[in-house]
């Protein structure tokens, strides 16, 4: 079974060229002063010879948590920015690569930094500074978001896989997930870490979401994205255990301007990037930029949503909104008590026919947990008939004693599950009493000789009208 403990963004060099005429540029390595005297390295592409009127037009590209300008070097490549039409900058962000500073998690200094560069990108007579997009992936993706919410005009921007509200992606319902952070922080030396990110996950581990939630808002721009017109293209992964595909629906539902929408086979664990799909989403990535920044006659297909399925065959099936799912209800009776060490299983008869997942199950579950009990974490996962398990998402809420109903939403993904698959619900103290690869929610301390007794559960799954995958 893959684990799912959640790291950075994959972020390596990607081999993903565009085919295309070969084109003359040089090549720097500037490094920019922050506000605070922070030094960020970069990378400069300029075509070679003279500017056209105005200067040229722009992209800065920014990557994941853990990773580097060197892998976005290969994103532009890959998008057909480098080269005889475009300036294009990469950055080692704080705390990453050869930039000096500590890792904030996209706060304020990170904001500032953005700020930095693009006010230094534009100040350049050979950069058109009305003419500059963005291209973020992961923690890249909410550096543009967050720049954007403080001011920063971009022209154009196009995130992959990223959040828009940080809070429900790491601390849903009022649960941490704790196997997501440790993945996120784990990726980087501790000496880059700034120790406020580590008071931050401390306090999100013991329950004390005050400061975490405030940390999370801090971040956060989905308030912020409401009405916005600047033309966006969000690249959200069908199955991402960290960054679920809500973080760009709310976002796309949100804006304003020119907009499209894919739900790719990229993604953090259980997927990676690039995925299948990725050259042919950043190649209509490319036609955006060359559309928005560059005022060419691009014809994009009419319908703005793409969402790959998961037999990539070399195109999307179109939508022109995000499909609405209908929903599939399952019940389970039983009533079963646990320990610490216990787990509660259901699992459903064989499906009839095929399902494909679109948005966040719902888990409807009666407890009776004692005062040592402190949470109650749900997996669901799907047993084809040849054998394979799917874990298909997992989620989480903090339990409080005497006997109650908690209504447990689990991550937003979108999973194809084959005709005559079984559905089995786990429920203990972390995900781990599903599987002891799955790392999605650590097993943190309970309180004293913890119980719970689990009763009837309910299981809605939010499911395409017509399955598009196989």
């Amino acid at each position: 079974m893959t684990r799912t403990l959640i790291g950075a963004a994959s972020t390596a060099l990607v081999f993903l060229v565009l085919a295309g005429p070969a084109s003359a540029f040089s090549k720097q390595d500037p490094v920019v002063t922050s506000f605070d005297g922070t030094k960020l390295a970069t990378t400069l592409h300029v075509p070679d010879g003279a500017a056209p009127a105005g200067g040229w037009p722009a992209v800065v590209l920014f990557h994941g948590l853990g990773g580097s300008r060197a892998g976005m070097s290969a994103i532009a490549t890959s998008l057909g920015l480098i080269g005889e039409q475009y300036v294009v900058l990469t950055v080692d962000a704080r705390g990453h690569g050869e930039s000096g500073g500590l890792f904030e998690g996209d706060g304020p200094n990170e904001v500032r930094d953005v700020k930095t560069l693009f006010s230094w990108l534009a100040a350049r007579p050979d950069v058109a500074d009305s003419r500059i997009g963005a291209w973020g992936i992961s923690l890249g993706g909410g550096a543009i978001y967050t720049s954007l919410a403080a001011g920063v005009p971009w022209a154009a921007i196009e995130v992959a896989e990223s959040w828009t509200d940080l809070r429900t992606a790491f601390l849903p319902q009022g649960l941490s997930k704790s196997g997501v952070i440790a993945g996120f922080i784990g990726s980087l030396p501790a000496e880059r870490v700034a120790p406020s990110v580590f008071a931050v996950r401390d306090a999100a581990y013991a329950g004390a979401l005050g400061s975490a939630n405030a940390f999370a808002a801090e971040r956060s721009t989905i308030t912020a994205l409401k009405g916005l017109k600047t033309p966006a293209f969000f690249m959200q992964g069908r199955r991402d255990f960290a960054f679920g595909m809500g973080q760009a629906l709310q976002a796309y539902n949100a804006v304003a301007g020119p907009k499209r929408l894919w739900l790719g086979l990229h993604g953090h664990a259980p997927s990676t990037f690039p995925g299948a799909d990725s050259a042919v989403m950043l190649a209509e990535g490319a036609k955006f930029f060359d559309l928005h920044l560059r005022g060419l006659p691009v014809t994009l297909d009419p319908l703005p949503v793409a969402v790959s399925p998961e037999n990539w065959s070399g195109t999307p099936v179109r939508f022109a909104a995000p499909p609405k799912p209908v929903s599939q209800t399952l019940r389970f009776a039983g009533s079963t008590t646990i320990d610490r060490s216990g787990k509660v299983q259901r699992t459903s008869a064989p499906t009839k026919r095929a399902l494909e997942i679109f948005g966040a199950p719902v888990v409807t579950v009666s407890a009776d947990a004692n005062a040592g009990w402190t949470r109650i974490v749900a997996v669901l996962t799907a047993k084809t008939p040849k054998g394979n398990e799917i874990v298909i998402a997992g989620g989480g809420v903090p339990t409080s004693p005497g006997a109650k109903k908690y209504r447990i939403y689990l991550s937003n993904q979108a999973t194809f599950i084959p005709a005559g698959s079984t559905v089995t619900l786990t429920i203990g103290t972390s995900s781990l009493a599903q599987n002891p690869g799955n790392l999605l929610y650590l097993d943190l301390p309970l309180g004293l000789n913890p119980k719970v007794t689990v009763g009837p559960i309910g299981l809605s799954l939010p499911t395409l009208a017509k399955p598009i995958s196989q």
